[in-house]
């Protein structure tokens, strides 16, 4: 029974002082009423009692390990031109000669498709429709609607003493109605270590600022603190305190899982769900989610609705304290260097999208994005849950140390409210979705050439470090030759047709979504150049290898590197860049102050062209049965 219903419900009348005439029929209705209202309760706690129970006794959906991933090549930005190494320098290869094969090619006539899209086959697009993060269940189709205002997405804060200013403000405005229950729940990721400290030693200026210190302390305001990881835990056993000693401990208590897991959605409903009888007594209820990451997708559709749905029938409020998400993409990754063998690791955390489903490419244009682009607002989910239960998403921007290529851009505020992200649940957005033809012809196109997405024939990542060993290079680039030729072809018919949908374009009204095409499409005729240029530079390589000398300071030399750079090779990648160019100009003049304008510009600074440069780190070491890499 949501409150709307409660509301509508007839209520007993409580003035029995009316005359003596019309006492005998007062009694027989408020006899009958009561009989009817009792009856209904004890029906709808049975309902709420069923959808609760997976909360009261759950068990936690174990995924399976995360395989740890290679090293991620590295790919260097903003190089301004092609550096030639002098020629006095020893080169690599004098040692054995090079083979035959090598000069068989000269750069002037390359392998790949010179004439790149019109030679390209444009077939029409076989695209299928986007899979990722599809809710399993047809229940997740949408929140119960209510009258109240939503919550606010997006609060922008500079640090946590900021947020937690706010959040006693919002403390004050509840405690101004009666007695409040907040609840803390952490995730148990290593990297939330020191922001749960932070928090621990602040506390006390929420209880200041709200007069319940030391001194007054009273039991106008109970706290309890939970963590969530691949399990759960109730700090404070069922127990809320008001006592700032058994606070800071409780948040002391909170583990680190090693698991790397974060059923952050199952968590926030169990945990509603474990105190809700204590706000029954007349307390109201505010959940205050810490987190850094956006938390497991299998997990978060299957409980992000429930999660909802079980806050708003306790009447709880979720504040979140979290971070930018990632503009269109679910990842962001961490590095972390190994202590025992050298080697650099990008530990990939989940960081977005900001919206239910991808709404931009999750390629660069060689392989998998890297980059931790930020959105300018929150991950979907978790500004949901603020939304959906009239609470507020407090967005910290600092930049974490050690965030692989974070690009910080402060977006304008006011400028980016056209470009709010749609927070409907996933399964209304999908279902709208036959009504946009516009949206779904991007879906597909992302889809189609989502690295992630395994089924998809024309996903293909490039290899972006290549070997020092002359003969294995030849067959690395070969191989990489005529990949890149397959993914010349599917991005010119995919520009095509975008092409063809800019009467879509034309008529669709949501700035957003216009903006997703404008930056998609030019994206995809840059990406194409940079792709020609890519084969190109491989074949200049083994028509003329490069030298390097093996050792720069306390660094070896590992390998040979793709960088993107100013200067392009070739006549027939030209009209391509001139054509990204001005579609990246006109995205930052039709769009200015958002992430897409952010975007555009990033791209043109990237350069169009390609070059392979020598990589230099510490020299690596085998280490027997050497630790694994944490999982973050």
């Amino acid at each position: 029974m949501n409150e709307t219903t409660a509301k509508a419900l007839p209520r007993i009348p409580e003035d029995q002082s009316d005359q003596e005439s019309s006492k005998k029929f007062q009694l027989v209705t408020s006899s009958t009423v009561s009989v009817l209202v009792h009856t209904v309760i004890i029906l709808v706690l049975a309902v709420i009692t069923v959808d609760l129970q997976k909360f009261q006794e759950f068990d936690l959906v174990a995924l399976p390990p995360r395989p740890v991933e290679d090293d991620p090549p590295v790919e260097v930005e903003l190089e301004p031109e092609i550096q030639v190494v002098p020629p006095e320098t020893a080169s690599l290869f004098s040692a054995a000669p090079a083979p035959t094969n090598m000069s068989a090619g000269a750069a002037t006539t390359p392998v790949l498709d010179q004439t790149l899209v019109a030679k390209a086959e444009m077939s029409d697009l076989q695209i299928a429709a986007p899979t990722m993060g599809i809710p399993d269940s047809m229940a997740l189709i949408e929140a119960i609607p209510d009258a109240k205002v939503k919550g606010e997405a997006r609060d922008i804060v500079d640090n946590y003493q900021q947020a937690l200013d706010r959040l006693a403000q919002e403390l004050l405005w509840m405690l101004d109605e009666g007695p409040v229950l907040a609840i803390w729940c952490f995730d148990q990721s290593n990297s939330m270590k020191d922001d749960q400290k932070e928090i621990r030693d602040r506390i006390e200026s929420v209880y200041q600022q709200l007069g319940l210190d030391g001194r007054s302390r009273g039991n106008a305001l109970w706290t309890a603190v939970t963590s969530y990881g691949q399990g759960f835990v109730d700090h404070t056993a069922h127990k809320p305190t008001p006592n700032l000693d058994q606070i800071r401990a409780a948040i002391d208590a909170v583990p680190i899982d090693e698991s790397g897991l974060e059923m952050m959605c199952s968590a926030v409903g169990r945990t509603i769900n474990t105190y809700r009888d204590i706000s029954r007594r007349g307390r109201q209820m505010a959940l205050i989610l810490v987190t850094d990451e956006s938390g497991e997708r299998i997990n978060n559709d299957a409980y992000l609705e429930e999660a909802i749905e079980i806050a708003k029938a306790a009447n709880c409020k979720v504040y979140v304290l979290g971070r930018e998400s990632v503009f269109g993409y679910p990842y962001a990754f961490i590095r972390w260097r190994h202590p025992q063998t050298n080697r650099v690791h990008w530990l990939r955390i989940d960081r977005g999208p900001e919206t239910g489903f991808p709404e931009q490419l999750q390629t660069n244009g060689f392989r998998r994005r890297h980059d931790a682009f930020g959105s300018g607002f929150g991950p979907y989910e978790q500004t949901r849950l603020a939304r959906e239960t009239n609470a507020i998403f407090f967005m910290l921007p600092s930049v974490e140390t050690d965030l692989v290529r974070a690009t910080k851009v402060k977006y304008d505020m006011e400028a980016l409210r056209p470009y709010r992200p749609d927070l409907r649940a996933r399964m209304e957005v999908l279902t709208d979705r036959k009504e946009f033809p516009l949206r779904a012809l991007i879906w597909q196109v992302i889809q189609d050439l989502n690295p992630y997405q395994e089924k998809s024939k024309n996903v293909v990542e490039m290899r972006m470090d290549f070997s020092l060993d002359p003969q294995e290079f030849v067959q690395q680039a070969r191989q990489e030759q005529a990949k890149a030729k397959q993914q010349l072809q599917y991005m010119a018919r995919a520009e095509q047709s975008l092409i063809e949908g800019k009467k879509l374009r034309d008529q669709e009204a949501d700035p957003r979504w216009q903006a997703n095409y404008d930056l998609v499409l030019a994206q995809l005729v840059a990406y194409q150049a940079r792709i020609y240029e890519y084969g190109v530079a491989l074949d200049a390589f083994m028509a003329n290898p490069k030298t390097a000398p093996q050792t720069r300071g306390d660094r070896v030399l590992h390998d040979w590197d793709i960088h993107t750079v100013k200067q392009v090779r070739t006549e027939e990648a030209k009209p391509y860049i001139d054509r990204a160019r001005s579609m990246f100009a006109e995205i930052q003049e039709e769009h200015p102050g958002s992430p897409w304008a952010a975007r555009a510009k990033w791209e043109l600074d990237r350069g169009f062209g390609v070059d392979l440069r020598p990589q230099y780190d510490l020299p690596y070491k085998n280490v027997p049965n050497a630790m694994a890499p944490p999982k973050l």
